[in-house]
């Protein structure tokens, strides 16, 4: 599958100048990955930079080349939505590490012609925010008017107020945190295990051969997407009942609906993502701690983002990133003066909730992006 995720042809842009990373190496030059919708006034003041979660992709509100399925935000972006392309200029750029047009381990050596695989240096989420950065700077955008993301995409508008805090004017962050906490961390590398552990994995080097770890992914997508979901979600849509039969086959097929869903999530997974994308851009997440080069100190991450507008929204259901890690944050902001609202949403779809249809949330994203437009 590999192969045929290259073969998908991306709006993209190759920037020459070299990007340094946190790891203390450096790319010499970044390729990204993008799609704009709606567009950009004369004095350039309604941009609005949307960024993607783990294994999104920069087509927000457009049918994804390879899926043909609508954009994971369709429903959020586009003429008349709460994110309202008439009114703002909007770019969701695909992340560094990614494989869907960005730089990333499938990219060529630049000596040898061959995909990088496991020489792709490992990454953070700065270091993705720091590409997207020069993304705005080729597309001759200085300031944003909003950055906006939820999940990994909130872990991105966080770094964004901490690095570039100059650079936007308002940050909605929705079921994030500031950090990886250790269970986020120790179900990442179960699936990072269950790729390594395939034997099509081949070090990383499976680009170009008939083989690729597709199960090993497929049981990583498995593990992951019931972090993603809430006990009373899976017991209302699943519950105990068997699947396509009346009673248990005493035996290790798909007896109920809940283990035939999570196979066909698995398995649908490996069709748009590939395996050395899933194991940098996990372990970026797992990186992920804006206090730790401030001794601890969260507020210190946020000492030069007083003027910014922070939004951050929660849901009661979502365990992976529970409410009292945006109250954290939250807290910090409080701590040096920054204008931050928080509000705690009910739904019962889990983490999922912020991509699922939860009308508060339109009502939430549209009027935070209208306060302060001109």
């Amino acid at each position: 599958m590999a192969s045929l995720l290259h073969q998908i042809q991306h709006q993209s842009v190759t920037i020459a100048a070299a990007l340094p990373l946190d790891s203390g190496q450096m790319l010499p030059s970044v390729t990204i990955a993008y799609q704009s919708y709606g567009a950009l006034n004369a004095d350039r003041s309604n941009a609005v930079l949307i960024c993607h979660a783990l294994t999104g992709d920069q087509y927000v509100a457009s049918d994804h080349p390879g899926t043909g399925k609508p954009g994971w935000w369709a429903r959020m972006v586009g003429p008349g939505k709460p994110i309202d392309t008439d009114r703002f200029h909007v770019i969701c750029a695909n992340v560094l590490g990614s494989c869907m047009g960005t730089s990333g381990p499938a990219t060529p050596d630049a000596t040898t012609g061959a995909p990088l695989g496991m020489q792709f240096p490992v990454i953070t989420i700065t270091d993705m925010v720091r590409a997207q950065a020069m993304l705005l700077d080729h597309l001759g955008i200085s300031r944003l008017h909003a950055v906006v993301g939820g999940s990994m995409g909130g872990m991105q508008t966080l770094a964004w107020a901490a690095t570039y805090p100059d650079r936007l004017a308002s940050a909605l962050v929705i079921a994030s945190a500031a950090r990886h906490s250790a269970q986020n961390i120790a179900f990442h590398e179960v699936g990072r295990q269950a790729i390594m552990a395939d034997p099509d994995w081949q070090d990383g080097q499976y680009y170009g051969s008939a083989r690729a770890p597709t199960k090993g992914l497929a049981v990583a997508r498995m593990a992951a997407h019931i972090t993603y979901l809430s006990e009373e979600g899976l017991t209302e849509k699943f519950g105990r009942r068997l699947q396509a039969r009346d009673i248990k086959s005493f035996g290790f097929d798909a007896d109920f609906q809940i283990e035939s869903y999570l196979r066909h999530q698995g398995l649908a997974f490996t069709d748009r993502f590939d395996a050395n994308a899933y194991l940098y851009i996990t372990r970026a997440m797992d990186y992920f701690d804006l206090a730790e080069p401030h001794d601890g100190r969260l507020a210190g991450a946020f000492a030069g983002a007083k003027d910014v507008r922070f939004t951050l929204v929660s849901f009661d259901t979502d365990w992976l990133y529970p409410t009292s890690e945006s109250r954290r944050v939250v807290q910090a902001l409080q701590s040096v003066g920054a204008a931050a609202s928080f509000v705690e949403l009910s739904a019962p779809f889990g983490h999922d909730s912020f991509l699922l249809d939860v009308p508060a949330l339109d009502r939430l994203v549209a009027g935070s992006l209208r306060a302060g437009l001109a």
